[in-house]
């Protein structure tokens, strides 16, 4: 009897990642396809599952479904709507050209809300209801679940945590707001706090720093080696995401809240700025109580894996 995998697609600005995942999480197959190739999505479905026909059969496989998580990506609708890093214009029914082609469930949702649901089923909160996940990334984003479901809000695009103004006329964000936290708690943030503190610092070092590529990466490294800079960069990004965390809480009481993404794998040096900026501005009746984790999931694997979770968790709520 052949085994039900799901096939697990994560599209992206650059490039299309797709694997084959089990129930238990387990990925058997994993493939990527530049996104640049597909001016048009229409060619997408039949291509990928040409690519998958091989390994499903000497897996002895067969796909269940596919879950897709994607920027803007709209799960009541099944729709990517107005994604600006992606070729594709407008409102792209991804969910229809892909159903069309496989003749299976298919859903699809925004990538960062496809992999809280799969920290859930495969990660760290396995067993937890009620959490927040926060990816940090180029952005913030996020995923909000409250009694084991995501929460979606009136059209699919509720849980945008990232956007949350901190600084009343602050960075311009790319969503056309000023002051978002995600100008400031990102990977992207802490490049421009590190910025603006080495020129108010010391302004002969900034003019050095301008040929060189510091990114979120090179200010960790530099914080472990005690730069002073770096480590103030560090700790004003904690307190900012400590401080916005806690204000967040007061809307969904979670259990726990996970992190995940490029910025996150700075370890203690974000954690712990976070946490007690989190715990001093909690309300007293939620102090101690809520921890403050890094996520379970692989970063290589959370895309795919969250975007598979899509049908399992679907299938579970259907059995």
């Amino acid at each position: 009897m052949a085994q039900d995998v799901v096939l697990g697609i994560d599209i992206g600005g650059t490039g299309i990642k797709f694997g084959l995942v089990t129930r238990n999480g387990e990925i058997l197959h994993t493939d990527k396809v530049k996104t640049k190739g597909y001016p048009k999505p229409d060619p997408l479905p039949e291509d990928l599952k040409k690519r998958i026909a091989e390994p499903l059969k000497k897996l002895g496989a067969k796909v269940a479904g596919v879950g897709i998580g994607t920027p803007n990506g709209n799960y009541f609708d099944g729709t990517i709507d107005q994604a600006p890093n992606l070729p594709w214009k407008g409102l792209v029914p991804m969910k229809a050209l892909f159903k069309k082609t496989f003749r299976k469930p298919v859903a699809l949702t925004n990538d960062a809300k496809a992999a809280a649901l799969g920290e859930m089923y495969f990660g760290a909160a396995q067993g937890c209801r009620n959490y927040l996940f926060i990816t940090l990334g180029t952005g913030l984003g996020s995923g909000q679940v409250v009694n084991g479901k995501l929460i979606y809000g009136h059209d699919s695009l509720a849980g945008e945590l990232g956007h949350v103004i901190v600084y009343r006329n602050g960075r311009l964000c790319g969503c056309g707001r000023k002051g978002c936290i995600e100008q400031y708690a990102s990977a992207t943030g802490i490049v421009k706090t590190y910025y603006e503190l080495l020129r108010n610092k010391n302004v002969d070092s900034f003019r050095l720093s301008l040929g060189n590529m510091i990114d979120a990466e090179k200010i960790c490294a530099l914080a472990l080696e005690e730069d002073e800079i770096a480590l103030e960069a560090f700790s004003r990004t904690g307190w900012i995401l400590g401080f916005h965390l806690a204000n967040s809480v007061c809307y969904t009481r979670p259990e726990k809240i996970f992190l995940f993404g490029g910025l996150a794998q700075a370890g203690d040096l974000l954690f712990e700025p976070t946490i007690r900026s989190f715990e001093d501005n909690l309300m007293n009746i939620y102090q101690d109580k809520i921890e403050i984790l890094p996520s379970g999931l692989k970063e290589s694997e959370a895309a795919i894996l969250g975007a598979a979770s899509l049908i399992w968790g679907e299938m579970e709520d259907d059995s």
